[in-house]
């Protein structure tokens, strides 16, 4: 059996159905679901956005000036869709787009695969899938592309072809 990581990157309520929804992150639970299902031996790591009241005035905040993912909010919480998997994950919060305790929480399991899920795919999925093969070059990494959505299509499709150049397997999961 080869030991496994999935990272569900931020899918969280105001990602998916709040302040920075879009159809195509609603249209990744089923499959995020499926893959969950179909890999009930694998490290889950679910990641999450996490912003306070200042979030205005940080730098991330005058860049995008759309409160989300404020902790304990309703939009800070994990779809419901994906809820119950969280419940039994390991859940990493993060205050940007990518987290650096990700290498470290992996790197106890020793994984001999990677794959990363989840939005927005031209932020925090790039980053974090960034982060973590500069972290472990030898390890293959997927992203499951029809599982990623970006602020975008155009951009989504930007990130998945940088990530592709930076040797990351980027496939549809079936």
């Amino acid at each position: 059996m080869t030991r496994k990581t999935i990272i569900v990157v931020d899918m969280q309520n105001d990602f998916v159905t709040g302040s920075l929804k879009t159809a195509e992150a609603c249209a990744t639970i089923p499959v995020i679901r499926d893959l969950l299902d179909n890999n009930k031996d694998a490290q889950v790591i679910f990641t999450q956005d996490t912003h306070h009241e200042d979030y205005l005035s940080t730098s991330e905040g005058k860049m995008l000036p759309i409160e989300h993912c404020l902790k304990g909010t309703e939009g800070w919480e994990i779809v419901p869709g994906l809820k119950e998997y969280a419940n039994e994950a390991i859940v990493v919060e993060k205050p940007t787009f990518g987290s650096l305790q990700l290498p470290e929480l992996i790197a106890s399991y020793q994984p001999e695969e990677i794959v990363l899920v989840g939005v927005c795919t031209d932020i925090c999925v790039i980053s974090n899938a960034l982060i973590l093969k500069a972290n472990f070059p030898e390890i293959p990494m997927t992203v499951y592309e029809n599982a990623c959505a970006g602020v975008n299509e155009s951009k989504h499709k930007a990130a998945i072809e940088t990530m592709k150049s930076c040797q990351i397997q980027v496939l549809d999961y079936e």
